[in-house]
């Protein structure tokens, strides 16, 4: 946590007593001036509301507290909390994605995209690097497994953003597999089996794929590990290329019916990229929202908001509650008098 020197507290503490000092004696002056002209600003009472009176020392604070609070954030180093940094990251805040990516034949086929002459692959390398370079990637690891008869791990627990679209970057993966049909439950077995170790609810699983065949039994159960599970589909779902015989096309009730299965979340990913508002849920930390370690930054952004607000908020208040007293004379307030509105007689002479 950023603090700050013994020094320049000293020097903020200081600067904020001269000023409560200074407001201190504004304050005085203005409340003799006020007295000499209480009849015409409060009336006969010749006194405010009674919160009014507590407007001078709620300035005087408010004066000290900022002052106090900017120079404190003059002091303190920028606050580069940014996803991008490499900051060190315990072990035990450490996440892992695993992406179980489908490299089956059909990943292959141009319909994918905005509009429709993107390969699959290439998509799914879009929308995976769109994630990647929106969360804090020091924070997490990461892990690859491609997927087709069956499930072959290609990168294990990596930190290293460029291994990882070096592999997405349309590599023939298809070519280390027997042709044969697609498997994707070997997928998520060997994506549930390499989360059982890990710390519990630190991990999410991305599966990345066209579609298939899914039987109605079988589901992998997830570890304790695995908190989330994103299902990303991949290619034109209405109009499909023939492959081999078959039209191939996402298949969304298939993707649909494995992320209620798994209960995660489908995601349409041909046109566009993950939700941020899903990501924001993604990238929470195990335990929910992190909490907030108050320091010296913390605190001086509290103090100059309430300062802020105070001397800001109070004119306006003074100005419209600060006395009951309504100078002037009310029209409802004159009795009337129809004999006033008549003209004088006219006195005849002689």
């Amino acid at each position: 946590m950023v603090s700050l020197t013994d020094q320049q507290q000293l020097w903020c503490l200081l600067s904020g007593l001269a000023a409560l000092l200074l407001a201190g004696l504004a304050e005085w002056l203005h409340a003799r001036r006020v007295r000499r002209v209480a009849i015409l600003a409060f009336g006969p009472a010749r006194r405010p509301a009674r919160w009014a009176t507590a407007a001078g020392p709620l300035r005087c604070l408010a004066a000290a507290g900022l002052v106090w609070a900017l120079l404190v954030l003059f002091w303190l180093p920028p606050n580069r909390r940014t996803p991008g940094q490499d900051r060190p990251v315990p072990f035990e805040k450490l996440k892992h994605v695993i992406l179980v990516l489908d490299v089956s034949p059909s990943m292959r086929l141009r319909d994918a995209g905005t509009t429709s002459d993107q390969s699959r692959m290439v998509r799914a390398r879009e929308v995976m690097e769109s994630w990647f370079r929106r969360i804090p990637m020091n924070e997490y690891r990461v892990s690859i497994l491609a997927t087709y008869t069956k499930a072959l791990p290609v990168v294990e627990d990596t930190r290293d953003i460029a291994v990882v679209e070096n592999v997405l970057n349309d590599l023939p993966m298809h070519f280390a597999f027997q042709a044969g049909e697609t498997n994707l439950f070997s997928g998520l077995e060997a994506a549930a089996e390499m989360a059982r170790g890990w710390r519990p609810r630190s991990t999410t699983i991305v599966l990345v794929s066209d579609g298939d065949t899914v039987p109605a039994t079988g589901m992998p159960a997830m570890p304790a590990a695995v908190a989330d599970v994103v299902v990303v589909g991949i290619g034109d779902p209405v109009n499909g290329t023939f492959l081999n015989g078959r039209n191939s096309k996402q298949d969304v009730s298939t993707l649909r019916q494995i992320a209620a299965r798994l209960r995660g979340f489908y995601h349409n990913g041909n046109d566009k990229h993950l939700p941020s508002e899903l990501l924001r849920r993604l990238t929470l930390s195990a335990e929910g929202a992190e909490r907030l370690d108050w320091g010296w930054r913390e605190w001086a952004q509290l103090i100059l908001l309430l300062s802020a607000s105070i001397l800001a908020g109070l004119p306006i208040l003074l100005n419209f509650c600060g006395t009951r007293w309504l100078p002037g004379i009310r029209k409802h307030s004159v009795p009337a008098n129809p004999s006033m509105d008549k003209p004088a007689p006219v006195r005849q002479t002689a």
